[in-house]
């Protein structure tokens, strides 16, 4: 599941660093302050539906494209981007990427992939490496049933959230699948379950923003180091959901602790 929509589901979080590293990995950049967070587009004409989404929704546009074909077999390229040596995760999955550990300032590991996958295990795959990496895949299945991510995670926005470029930032990856009522149906489950009584059955375009408004951080006690202070910090705050169902808004806020 990705990570808001299970922050919709359980907005506070009991000791995030240790039991939902998954949710609170996005987050730990966080000051206090106003945050632009992910957005998605969904835009449907009589024969497709289009998923548009900013880094950080690339995970459930693949997720979803995938759960819409029965190909057992997927080819698949792209890049693997994490923050510690996952082999043994991989080697579980039965992947042969190759990990390579990075020179710059940022510490992390990447793999180059270009890979034939089976659809079961690439789904596994998703829903192992939330907890600790980015997986910036494209795949064509056929020209209906596609994604379409690019391979550098932009730099985090430093724009207010009034200056929003949301355009922009969508074109980070793209979803397409075929328009049927079973589709449409995934797509508000998987994204949009708390607007679910407010979405029409005919719709052209819903827009999805999360923004955070962080108040409080509490810092782990014993513990020097300032990079595993920042990574270990409890944030308190607002998330704010809007959602434009063609010229509609409408918005929803959570009380959270991540």
């Amino acid at each position: 599941m990705h990570y808001i929509s299970e922050l919709v589901e359980a907005p506070t979080l009991k000791d995030p660093a240790k039991n939902h590293m998954n949710i609170h990995r996005h987050f730990y950049r966080y000051s206090k302050g106003d945050f632009i967070g992910p957005a998605l587009k969904i835009s449907t004409t009589k024969t497709r539906i289009t998923l548009r989404g900013s880094h950080e929704y690339e995970d459930l546009i693949q997720e979803v494209v995938l759960q819409t074909t029965s190909k057992d077999e997927i080819n698949v390229n792209g890049v693997l981007i994490t923050g510690s040596n996952i082999n043994d995760d991989l080697q579980a999955l039965g992947l042969n990427w190759s990990l390579k550990k990075s020179t710059g300032k940022t510490k992390n590991y990447k793999a180059e992939i270009s890979d034939k996958i089976q659809r079961t295990i690439l789904l596994k795959t998703i829903e192992k490496l939330r907890i600790n990496s980015y997986l910036l895949l494209s795949f064509t299945i056929n020209p209906g049933c596609k994604v379409s991510t690019k391979k550098r995670i932009p730099q985090p926005s430093k724009k207010k959230v009034e200056e929003d470029d949301i355009n922009t930032r969508i074109q980070f990856c793209t979803g397409v699948i075929d328009n049927t009522e079973k589709n449409v149906k995934l797509i508000i489950d998987s994204a949009l379950s708390d607007f679910k009584s407010d979405i029409p059955n005919q719709f052209k375009n819903l827009t999805l923003l999360n923004n955070y408004k962080i108040e409080e951080i509490f810092l782990p006690k014993d513990v020097e180091n300032s990079m595993l202070l920042r990574i270990l910090a409890i944030r308190k705050g607002k998330m704010f959901r809007s959602l434009q169902i063609d010229d509609e808004i409408i918005e929803k806020q959570y009380n959270v602790v991540v």
